[in-house]
C-alpha cells in the first residue's frame, strides 16, 4: 500500500499547526484565544504523528508527537504532555535509540513530578531495555533497573522490583562485581521462599548466589551453599545443591574430569542457561589455573 500520501498530508497538517501557532503569539492572536489555537495546533501534531507512523516515518511521527508534547506543556496539560513524549519514544526506537531515550526521560521527569511512580518505573525498564539491546551500555542498563526497582519497592510493587533487580544481577556477574550479584539474588531468594506461589523459584536464586560466591572464593561458596541448607531445607534435595557440592569436591581435589562429568550430567536433564555457563567456565578455569601451579 502506497503511504506517501499519508506522509504528504502529515507535512500539510504540520505547516497548519505551525500557522496556528504563529498566529496565537501574535498581538490579536493573544486578544482572541490564543490558547485555543495551541490546543488545535496540538491536536494537529497529533494527527500528523500518526499518519508519519501509518508512512513508516519513524523519525518524522518522533518529532511531531515530540512538538505536541512542547504545546501540552505550555498549556501546564501535564499528563498530556507525558503521554505524547511516550508516544514519541516509541516512535523513535525504531530509528534513534538514543532520542527515544531522551524522550522517555522526559516523560518519566513529568511522572515523578505528579507522583506517578509506578509509570515512571515502567518506563525506566523501556530505557534500561532500549541500553540493553540497541546501544549495548550494560553499565547504563543496570543504572535505569536499579531506579526502576526503587520506585517500584517505594509503591509496594515488590515482584516488579525484583524483577528489575534479577536484571541487575544478571549483568553485575557478567562484569565480574559478584558482591552485588550475592546480595540481590539472596534477597529474592529469601522473598521467595517465604511465598507460597514463588517458593520453586527460590533454588534458582541461592544457586545463582551460590555460583557467584563460587567465582570470588571456593571456601565461601561452601559456607553460602550450608546457609541457604538451614534457611531453605528443600534446597538441599534440588539438584542445583548436588550440583554445586559436586563441584565443590571437584575443585577441591584440583580434578577438572570430575568437574566437567558433574555438569555434563547435570546439563543432559536440565539445560544450562548462558549465564550460568558462564560462570561455570569461568569456575573451571581457576581449577585448571591451579592445576597448572601444582605442576
Amino acid at each position: 500500500m502506497d503511504n506517501s500520501g499519508k506522509e504528504k498530508e502529515a507535512l500539510a497538517l504540520m505547516a497548519e499547526a505551525e500557522r496556528k501557532i504563529k498566529s496565537s503569539q501574535s498581538f490579536f492572536g493573544t486578544l482572541f484565544g490564543g490558547s485555543s489555537k495551541v490546543e488545535e495546533a496540538c491536536e494537529m501534531y497529533a494527527r500528523a504523528a500518526n499518519m508519519f507512523k501509518m508512512a513508516k516515518n519513524w523519525s518524522a511521527a518522533g518529532n511531531a508527537f515530540s512538538q505536541a508534547a512542547q504545546l501540552h506543556l505550555q498549556l501546564q496539560s501535564k499528563h498530556d504532555a507525558a503521554t505524547n513524549f511516550i508516544d514519541a519514544g516509541n516512535a523513535f526506537k525504531k530509528a534513534d535509540p538514543q532520542e527515544a531515550i531522551n524522550c522517555l526521560n522526559r516523560a518519566i521527569e513529568i511522572y515523578t513530578d505528579m507522583g506517578r511512580f509506578t509509570i515512571a518505573a515502567k518506563h525506566h525498564m523501556s530505557i534500561a531495555e532500549i541500553y540493553e539491546t540497541e546501544l549495548v551500555d550494560i553499565d547504563k542498563a543496570i543504572a535505569h533497573y536499579e531506579q526502576a526497582a526503587d520506585y517500584y519497592k517505594g509503591e509496594e510493587s515488590n515482584s516488579s522490583a525484583n524483577k528489575c533487580l534479577l536484571k541487575v544481577a544478571t549483568y553485575a556477574a557478567q562484569l565480574e562485581q559478584y558482591q552485588k550479584a550475592i546480595e540481590i539474588y539472596e534477597q529474592v531468594g529469601t522473598h521467595a521462599m517465604d511465598s507460597t506461589l514463588l517458593k520453586y523459584s527460590a533454588k534458582d536464586h541461592f544457586f545463582k548466589a551460590a555460583l557467584c560466591h563460587f567465582c570470588l572464593d571456593m571456601l565461601n561458596a561452601k559456607l553460602a551453599l550450608q546457609k541457604y541448607e538451614e534457611m531453605f531445607p528443600a534446597f538441599s534435595d534440588s539438584r542445583e545443591c548436588k550440583l554445586v557440592k559436586k563441584l565443590l569436591d571437584a575443585h577441591e581435589d584440583n580434578n577438572v574430569d570430575a568437574y566437567t562429568d558433574a555438569v555434563k550430567e547435570y546439563d543432559s536433564i536440565s539445560r544450562l542457561d548462558q549465564w550460568v555457563t558462564t560462570m561455570l567456565l569461568r569456575i573451571k578455569k581457576t581449577i585448571q589455573d591451579g592445576e597448572a601451579d601444582l605442576r
